[in-house]
Order: C-alpha cells, then structure tokens, then sequence
C-alpha cells in the first residue's frame, strides 16, 4: 500500500479530470460521474479506519519523492491519528455534498462539480503533507474553487461574499507563507539542509524566543482566519449565508478545520515556547468568540446566518480546550471538530432542504413544519440536539472534554465556556420551535414535500454517526491518543513524567524477558487515562 495516500487523494481529481472530458450538455451523465467519485473516494479511504495502527509509529502510509529538490522540496505524504480522522470526514462530507447538489445545480453543472472535486483534492492533500510547501500548494489549492462556488452559484450578495472570503483567507495565507520560510531559513542555520520536512521542522529544540514569537504570529494570521476566531470571522456570516448549500457543507463541516489542524500540527508542537506565551491572548480571543457568536446567533432573524454563527461559538470552543495544553483539553478540541462537521454540517443540510423548496431563509416564514414534514423534523431535532450537546449523541463528548480540560487550567475559563453552552441551547431550541411547532400559518409551507429518499441518504451517515460517537467513542479517542501524546509533551513538558510513568522505557533484560512471557508484556505497557495518568489495576 506505498501509493494508498495518494490514490485517496486524486480521486476526486480524477473525477474532475473525467468531467471534463463531458459534454456540458450532458447533466446526467456529469452529475453521475461526479457522485460516483465522490462515492469511490469515500469507500477507498474507508479501510483507513481500520489500517492506522494507534501502537504502531506516530506517522504511517509514507510515500516521499523528490519534488523540487533544489529547494529541498518533496512530495512527502504521511498520515497520524489526527489526519486520519479528519480525512474520513472529508471524503464522507464530500460525498454527501455532491449528492446533496442532485437537484439543486441546475445552471453550469459541468464546471460546479469540477470546483467541487478539485475542492476534495485540495482539503485531502491539506492533512496528508508533511511538507510544509505542498501544504501550503494545497491549502492555496483550496481558496480558488471555493471563491467560484460562492461567487457563481451564490445567492444575492454572492459576489461580496466571495470576494471577502478571498481576500481574507488570502492575506493571512501570505503571511503565513512568510512564517513558513523563516522556519526553513532557521532550521537550515541549525541542520546545514535545505528542507520543508514537518517532521524535522517538529524535532526543533531551542528555537530562538523572539523568532518563535514572530513565527507563531505569522502562522497565527493564516490559521485564525480560517477557524474563523475573533475578530477575524467576519468573512463567514457572508460565505456561509451566500454559498450553496454544498459549499455551506464543506465549509462548516472541513475546511474551517483546517486552521485548528494547521495550529495542532503546526504551532503547538514546533513553536512550543511561544504557544505557552500566547495562551492568555488565544485564551480571550477564545472566550469572545464564544459568547459573541451565541449571542449573536440567538439575534438572527436568517436560518443560515443563524448555523453561521453558532460555528463562530462552537470553532472558538474548540480553540480554547486546544489552548488549555492539557491532554484532555486537546483530546476534546479534536473530538469537538469532528462533532462540529456532523453536527453543523447536516444543519446546512436541513438549511438546503427548505430552501429548495422555498427558496427564502427567513426564520419568519416558517413554523409548523413538523406537521408536514415530520421525517424532516425529526431529523433536524437530532442534528439539533447533537449541537447542543446532549448525552448520548456526539457533541456531549467533546464539550465535557473541554470543559474538564479547561477546569483543569482555569475555573473562570470554564465559567465562559459553560456559558456558551447554554446559550448554544438557547438559539438552538428557539430556532427548532419557530421553525418546527406551531400552527402552519402561512399557506406557502402546507404542501411541502418531506424528505425523499436521495435527501435522506445525505443524513444517514450524520445520524449514524452522532449516534456512535454519543454512546461508544472510544475507538475514536484510542486513534487519537498517539497524536495528542505527540502534541502534549512537545508543548506541555510538565506530562512527560507522566507518560514515562505509564509506558516505561523497558530494560534489554526486560525485553527479552516479555518475549516469551505474557505477564511480563503485560506489565512493561501500562495503559494511560486521557491525563496521561496509569489507570487503576482493575481498568487495566
């Protein structure tokens, strides 16, 4: 399996490339073609699950060539825990999108899922680099489809929003480019190799104060836009209201995902020192944003711009158990940027299933629906309790992480973060009973259709998922723990005698010993709980 990264990663190009090839007048046919890549691609990176070792090398499915060696470039692929997560949810939010579009896209079909596909390949191409140039070629990559989905087949402001979200994400893009080539330069001074390797760049130690100061700024500007934290999240109120539907799912559900990836990957284990100094700064910016977003979202009066603004709360929920540097602070962040994509991701879902029918967003115009729509009531109370957060579906277990997390480092910063979960329940079960209940009394919304049978398909997989992740998310977290160790002894060194504790480093002795001796392997493993603390005996 030395090309299996690259195979998931080029698919969707594939698909792309084939469409191409189509004659525009041919719909169905382009529109097949496009949700049978989508689909081929998710099944492929399917077996990921299963085939990422959590024991085995932090690192795994490594495929390096050189790219441009000149400049010590290479074409160096390679997967952790963390990445592997994200790139399931990628290509599933990806085939459901495509599918999503079925009947929406009605005008330049041919070219709408080409961006769409291309889109793929950039977000795929994002988590798999670990090299720092063919990151930024594909997080660049990324910008140009997505401006033209929004700015082409938009709503109203389509143009506005999309030339926002370019230039945003394109400045703190260029700045963090900057950042990227002091890295190289320093570390160049330090090893006498020209190199964009991640993981070279991870190894660093005594890293010059100021300059990983200078350089956490510069990585900051890139990946803060595009969490989007305060007050750099103006863009996305725009963009998501603005968007198609599909384009509104792959910016909730990945791509915001890509800064709080770009800042677990990047800035907290190469710029440790400097991470520790700019959490007060991350800390505020975090609890904002959190409470500006729910309150904001609680004043809309537009169903999308209302889903826009809850992402702002729950994005800047997510950065602030990140900066809590604890293990169960970071373990939540990640869990919670999974939820976020199931959770949100089938709200703009629901968004696009009235709209199509509508074809209006305002909060106004509805009510009753549950009277006749009721599968698309139903389907929508869960996705919208699942964003509150309630037990036995999937958000529960990312906010109690980060709330105990950020316990840990500060009850006041628990205080703020429990606040937005309270108020996330506010906006959301204000939305669900003017939508949902009530009298039917405008006379437009009688005779809506309910969810047919393509629709549905496009929810299974959420539902299945805030299901799973709500009552058994343990193999989540067990994939998760190599990378969050990785991360928390780089930035949070003050664990390491924990996690020496519970994985001591064996004797020669001691080794030979266990390799005929099931007691003796037994013991020289003892498992750790999320803090990185050896487990009772009897949990053992």
């Amino acid at each position: 399996m030395n090309y299996y990264l690259s195979l998931i990663l080029f698919t969707p190009l594939v698909g792309a490339l084939v469409i191409l090839l189509v004659n525009k007048q041919n719909v169905s046919a382009i529109r097949w073609i496009a949700n049978a890549f989508a689909m081929i691609g998710f099944l492929i990176s399917v077996p990921l699950w299963y085939w990422y070792n959590p024991d085995g090398a932090q690192y795994q499915f490594i495929e390096r060539a050189p790219w441009i060696p000149s400049i010590g470039a290479d074409y160096f692929l390679g997967i952790d825990g963390l990445s592997t997560l994200l790139i399931l949810l990628t290509t599933m939010m990806g085939a459901i999108a495509v599918l999503s579009s079925w009947e929406a896209i009605t005008e330049r079909v041919k070219e709408y899922y080409i961006f769409l596909l291309v889109l793929q390949t950039g977000m795929l191409g994002a988590f798999m680099s670990l090299d720092f140039l063919l990151f930024f070629l594909f997080w660049e990559v990324m910008l140009v489809p997505m401006y033209f989905l929004i700015g082409i087949w938009g709503s109203a402001n389509r143009l506005y929003s999309a030339i926002k979200f370019f230039l945003y994400t394109l400045v703190g893009s260029v700045i963090m480019l900057l950042g990227i080539l002091a890295l190289y330069f320093y570390a160049h001074s330090v090893t006498g190799v020209y190199s964009f390797d991640v993981t070279a760049f991870q190894k660093l130690n005594n890293v010059p104060t100021g300059l990983q100061w200078w350089i956490f700024l510069a990585f900051f500007l890139g990946f803060a836009v595009k969490v989007p934290m305060f007050p750099f999240h103006t863009w996305l109120p725009d963009a998501h209201t603005d968007a198609p539907t599909a384009g509104s799912v792959i910016l909730a559900a990945v791509m915001l995902k890509m800064g709080t990836y770009g800042f677990l990957r990047f800035s907290l284990p190469i710029l440790p020192d400097a991470s520790r100094a700019f959490v007060p700064m991350m800390v505020v910016l975090s609890i904002i944003g959190i409470v500006y977003g729910a309150l904001v979202a609680l004043a809309q009066k537009d169903w999308k711009r209302l889903v826009a603004y809850s992402s702002v709360s729950h994005m800047a929920m997510v950065m602030l158990g990140m900066f809590a540097l604890n293990p169960v602070g970071i373990t939540g962040s990640i869990i919670q940027q999974l939820n976020h994509g199931i959770s949100t991701g089938g709200l703009f879902l629901l968004v696009g299933v009235v709209y199509e029918r509508r074809h209006t967003r305002e909060i106004s115009e509805y009510g009753g629906l549950s009277k006749v729509m009721p599968v698309y009531a139903a389907i929508f109370l869960v996705m919208t309790m699942s964003s509150i957060g309630l037990p036995t579906l999937n958000g529960f277990i990312g906010e109690i992480l980060i709330l105990q997390g950020v316990f840990v480092a500060s009850k006041v910063w628990a205080a703020f973060a429990a606040s937005g979960v309270v108020l996330g329940a506010a906006y959301m079960l204000y939305l669900y009973q003017r939508t949902m209940f009530g009298k039917v009394e405008n006379p437009k919304n009688e005779r809506l259709l309910d969810i047919g049978q393509r629709e549905f398909a496009t929810f299974a997989p959420l539902l299945v998922l805030a299901v799973w992740m709500g009552i058994y998310p343990a193999p989540f977290l067990r994939r998760l723990a190599p990378s969050v160790q990785q991360i928390v002894m780089r930035v949070s060194p003050q664990y390491q005698a924990k996690y020496a504790e519970c994985n001591p480093t064996p004797t020669a002795d001691a080794v030979a010993a266990s390799s005929n001796n099931p007691a003796a392997r037994f013991l020289s493993s003892i498992p750790c709980d999320v803090n990185g603390n050896p487990l009772p005996t009897e949990r053992r």
